[in-house]
């Protein structure tokens, strides 16, 4: 899948961030995946994304669309010869908008399911909810941008988060062949990012005990951008 170069602006994007036992992790992710770990925990989490003006560079900024999306997703390492690479394994997104879902999977990388959210949000309290069409996916995420970082986050400051979760820039996700995932590469022009403190998070898969028994994942912080601007790139798909 060739895609030209997209343009845009990440008007918001929150980083949600659980850790979970490795081993219980490694089970649920395809091969050629394994958890990329940071100080004994795998992490999983789920982005909250609004884009604004995406288009290729031939059209102008003014014409581009604007959407409210989501993904559930694993911090991976991956193999390609004697290189390690690592990314996130996207397991789902969910998206505001119908020309995404139409157009994902076949003319840009990812399969997108389409949601209504709910947003309320100033500049220093976020309230975000959606509910996909499917019934499948719902979540709930409220939070507050805070100077200091938790501490009851694995991650010693907010730096050490910031630079794990940088390495996430590569996203691969699931087609209609379980042996092929189809590559994306978010550029961002800067990388900038604050603790957000969140009071409240609700996600129907990562509170799903069936997949997750009680004890094996835990809420660990979240992150929060703004007005970053940003490139897409496809990548080739990874099969195995």
């Amino acid at each position: 899948m060739r895609l030209p170069v997209i343009y845009g602006v990440i008007d918001r994007r929150i980083l949600v961030n659980y850790r979970v036992d490795p081993a219980l992790l490694a089970a649920t992710l395809p091969a050629p995946f394994r958890p990329k770990c940071y100080r004994g925990h795998g992490y999983v989490g789920i982005c909250l994304i609004r884009l604004r003006g995406i288009r290729p560079r031939f059209i102008p900024a003014c014409l581009g669309i604007s959407s409210e999306n989501a993904a559930h997703r694993t911090a991976v390492e991956w193999n390609e010869g004697n290189l390690v690479r690592e990314g996130v394994f996207v397991r789902r997104r969910d998206t505001s908008s119908w020309l995404n879902t139409l157009a994902g999977g076949r003319l840009f990388p990812g399969l997108h399911s389409h949601a209504n959210f709910n947003i309320q949000e100033s500049d220093t309290h976020f309230e975000v909810a959606l509910q996909s069409d499917d019934g499948t996916t719902s979540l709930s995420v409220v939070g507050d941008v805070v100077d200091r970082w938790p501490v009851a986050s694995a991650f010693g400051s907010l730096a050490d988060a910031s630079s794990f979760f940088q390495g996430g820039s590569i996203g691969y996700s699931t087609t209609s062949d379980s042996q092929r995932f189809q590559g994306l590469e978010l550029r961002c022009r800067r990388w900038q990012v604050q603790p957000l403190a969140v009071s409240a998070v609700r996600s129907s898969y990562f509170d799903d005990r069936s997949l997750f028994p009680t004890g094996s994942i835990e809420f660990d912080s979240a992150l929060l951008m703004r007005a970053i601007e940003h490139e897409w790139h496809g990548r080739p798909d990874l099969c195995c």
